[in-house]
């Protein structure tokens, strides 16, 4: 697992590299809400192009994310979604928080 922050104005962009599962979880949600607590983003982009597997932690991940920007005043959006984990995340409601697509977001 590897994870990747970059922020370019307003907007932060977490590149999730390799598994999302209870093992690497914990860093990447601490290491995110280090990079929006010192940026306050309007928009935090989740990347999924690299997730090889995902479990339910990953679903936390994202919720956890949404009432983070909540909080901040900003939206989350999570991008280059494969079908197979669009369909998971759509499954578990995810669509009702955030904007799920499986091509790159611009703003």
């Amino acid at each position: 697992m590897a994870i990747r922050v970059q922020s370019a104005g307003e907007v932060v962009t977490a590149y999730i590299i390799g598994d999302l599962d209870h093992h690497s979880a914990k860093e990447m949600r601490e290491e995110i809400d280090a990079s929006l607590e010192r940026m306050k983003p309007k928009l935090l982009i989740l990347d999924f192009k690299d997730v090889t597997f995902m479990d339910s932690s990953g679903i936390g991940l994202i919720m956890g994310r949404y009432r983070l920007m909540q909080m901040l005043g900003g939206e989350i959006r999570v991008s280059n979604v494969s079908a197979q984990l669009r369909k998971v995340m759509r499954l578990a409601g995810l669509d009702r928080l955030a904007v799920i697509d499986n091509g790159s977001v611009a703003k």
